[in-house]
């Protein structure tokens, strides 16, 4: 049995999108999901790539990802690595994935001396809270995500 980590290849657009589904579903939110395969193209493999994603393969079959994007601190004055999705599909949980996979992003951060590496997890998903702290990972409580986005963000814009 063996473990590989690579790099999303182009391609692989709608194995990458399989992999967000999944996730959404798992995290009961599969109506949210409006993107599409093309859209997932575009991101990881258009002309200018401003989102990455990592598979990870247990021998040679497609078992997680990690998709992530570079974000800037100022207090820090240098970039950070920001996880936006995690996913390893239920039939290879429990053998060291995830690790794997954050050891994997953990060790760009160091290598690219990056400041910060960070992600979001639902309040309700205590398996992955769990992990994390695991890990080495802290809550940020003073901290609350904020969001615009549909009609909000186009009445914003147009304000």
């Amino acid at each position: 049995m063996s473990l590989a980590i690579r790099p999303a290849r182009p391609g692989e657009a709608a194995l990458v999108f399989a992999f967000v589904r999944e996730l959404a579903d798992y995290e009961q939110l599969l109506h949210e999901v409006d993107a599409t395969v093309a859209d997932i193209d575009r991101a990881l493999f258009g002309e200018t790539p401003r989102a990455f994603c990592d598979i990870a393969e247990w021998d040679g079959q497609p078992a997680g990802i990690a998709l992530w994007f570079y974000n800037f601190s100022t207090f820090r004055g240098r970039h950070g690595l920001f996880l936006e999705d995690l996913f390893v599909r239920p039939a290879w949980r429990g053998r060291g994935i995830a690790t794997a996979l954050m050891k994997h992003l953990a060790r760009r951060c160091v290598d690219e001396d990056l400041a910060r590496f960070e992600w979001s997890v639902l309040d309700w998903n205590e398996p992955a809270i769990k992990f994390y702290r695991s890990i080495g990972a802290v809550p940020l409580d003073d901290w609350t995500i904020q969001r615009v986005s549909g009609d909000a963000l186009r009445k914003l814009a147009t304000s």
